[in-house]
């Protein structure tokens, strides 16, 4: 959670739900591994072939709205004119 400053309760049922439309996998490591470094098991996730296409379609939509959404306010003119001191 702290690369995203989410907390666990929220990122949790994101991977959850992700799994289950098979944009992850995910596998356990080993319990030896886990030893080890002296602490619980951990799950890795991994982008899919699929995940891997929405990942790419959906960055396509943000980075032309992130370009289109300026010229959109440029153009919006106020409805009242501005108050000037």
């Amino acid at each position: 959670m702290d690369a995203t400053g989410l907390p666990s309760g929220t990122v949790y049922p994101i991977l959850r739900r992700i799994d289950r439309e098979a944009l992850v996998s995910s596998r356990w490591e080993s319990e030896t591994e886990a030893h080890r470094a002296q602490r619980p098991l951990r799950r890795y996730y991994e982008l899919t072939a699929a995940g891997e296409r929405l990942l790419a379609e959906s960055l396509s939509r943000y980075r032309a709205l992130h370009e289109i959404v300026p010229r959109a306010r440029r153009k919006i003119r106020p409805t009242r004119r501005p108050v000037t001191p």
